[in-house]
């Protein structure tokens, strides 16, 4: 019973955080999030952090991988850079728009405009490098929790 452990071991007076709590109780699962970030230092950042607070983490350094994988097993949320190697974060937002994958943005390189463009391409929530942990963990749940507009 690793759900009952995990919630022995936090003690938090979060409704969202409880709401996931007892999420992993009753379907044995993690809420599982993707973070897409072509730097690797973020992604292990943020794998620790999502992993510590109770989330199933999957990394990717390339929007085509993230989205060949998706195939396979959409995430419940996806964190995306929104500046990548190969695909922008927006042409993600696009092909993963019929999936109904929630997905929150951040950057380091903010442009006037961006906030507008990921919430009209379905984000949940835009961020800014250096991201706050609970701003992050909020946005996440919010995601998760959230539902789409048909």
């Amino acid at each position: 019973m690793a759900g009952i452990r995990y919630l022995r071991r936090r003690n938090t007076t979060d409704p969202a955080y409880r709401s996931i709590s007892c999420h992993v109780l009753m379907n044995q699962t993690r809420p599982r999030i993707s973070v897409l970030d072509d730097d690797p230092s973020v992604c292990r950042a943020l794998a620790r952090l999502l992993k510590g607070d109770g989330f199933e983490v999957m990394t990717f350094a390339r929007g085509e991988e993230f989205l060949e994988a998706c195939v396979l097993q959409a995430p419940n949320c996806l964190l995306l850079d929104l500046h990548l190697q190969d695909l922008s974060g927006f042409e993600v937002l696009e092909r993963i728009a019929a999936r109904h994958v929630p997905a929150v943005v951040m950057t380091g390189n903010d442009q006037p405009g961006n906030a507008q463009r990921v919430r009209a391409l379905g984000a949940f929530d835009y961020l800014l490098k250096p991201v706050d942990k609970v701003q992050l963990l909020a946005a996440l749940r919010g995601a998760i929790h959230h539902e789409p507009n048909p």
